[in-house]
């Protein structure tokens, strides 16, 4: 069917407005001298009314042989290069359709491509910053390791020299335990050695109370160290809940440490987790940009496949022209004759 406005008449005004200029009234000739509207078929179907209808309009039974066979080559040869045109035109709207397409699929590509790209390099971006920062948090966690081993060796000390604390407040309570039984013995011995000698005769009263106060001295020298005695295991005590308390301190710190210690690995570990889904996010994107450039190349070929049948069609078309124009010649020549 031909669109609105193309007819036969409209055909035949056109080839006789091409025919007055001199030119050869083809398909093309005829649609572009319509403005280029109508279907090629309708055109050349309307063309071959017109055609037959000048040659029966124009036929006489007297005509020699030379123009009836100039006649009929110049149809053929006009009938030849329409129907070489038709499929060229025919194959070359098809080429430019699937040309266009796949131009259109090429540009999807590339652009899925691009995206592919950006989303690798942001998330290569996120990757290196992940390490940096699990570089950052296993470097602190080396830090915090360092210190709680110090702390550990100080806490270690510190119990050595509470120990050794320990072992100098016990003996100084067997020093004050042995002083007091030596007190107590002299006392009982002094004691009984009073009874025993107070029914001696008075003249031993005065060598007993010189050996008393001589008792009495060396009592005082007993009673003077158990105060000293005394004296040091106080301040032992005070030392010794001294270093208690320095060790409640070191024990909260350690406990500190752990927990910041522990906070450090659960760090870590997090960042380690969301480092390996970056990881498989990336591989994965490898693989579907690889996919796209698997896409590229095969349209890449099938593009390559088109042009190589385009050529060769633009070559039938030029041996077609060729071969029309040698009837066209042989048809000019045998007219001259």
């Amino acid at each position: 069917m031909a669109r609105g406005g193309v007819n036969k008449a409209v055909v035949q005004a056109a080839r006789l407005a091409i025919l007055a200029r001199g030119e050869n009234p083809s398909i093309d000739a005829v649609r572009i001298e319509m403005g280029n509207t109508g279907s090629k078929t309708t055109i050349h179907r309307y063309l071959k009314e017109l055609d037959d209808g000048a040659q029966r309009v124009e036929a006489e039974p007297a005509e020699p042989i030379d123009d009836e066979l100039l006649a009929l080559v110049t149809r053929l040869a006009q009938r030849l290069k329409e129907q070489a045109q038709a499929p060229i035109d025919q194959a070359r709207e098809q080429f430019e359709e699937q040309r266009k397409t796949l131009e259109a699929q090429l540009a999807k590509a590339q652009e899925a491509n691009n995206e592919l790209h950006e989303q690798y390099e942001i998330q290569s971006l996120a990757l290196t910053q992940e390490h940096e920062a699990l570089q950052d948090t296993l470097a602190t966690l080396q830090t915090e390791q360092t210190r709680n081993a110090g702390l550990n060796q100080a806490l270690a000390d510190f119990e050595l020299r509470l120990q050794d604390k320990d072992e100098q407040i016990r003996s100084l309570e067997e020093k004050h335990l042995h002083a007091r039984d030596a007190l107590e013995h002299y006392r009982n011995a002094v004691k009984e050695q009073r009874e025993q000698e107070h029914s001696r005769h008075e003249t031993q009263v005065q060598q007993l109370q010189m050996e008393l106060r001589q008792a009495q001295q060396s009592a005082l020298v007993r009673q003077d160290e158990i105060t000293q005695l005394h004296r040091d295991n106080e301040r032992l005590l005070t030392e010794n809940r001294g270093t208690l308390r320095e060790l409640s301190l070191l024990q909260d710190q350690l406990k500190q440490s752990n927990n910041r210690q522990d906070q450090l690995l659960e760090q870590a570990t997090r960042v380690d987790a969301e480092r390996t889904l970056l990881q498989e996010r990336l591989r994965v994107a490898l693989l579907e940009s690889q996919a796209q450039k698997q896409d590229i190349d095969e349209q890449s070929q099938i593009n390559k496949t088109l042009e190589i049948e385009l050529i060769k069609t633009q070559a039938e078309l030029e041996e077609s022209q060729r071969l029309a124009a040698a009837v066209a010649a042989a048809a000019d020549a045998a007219k001259d004759n």
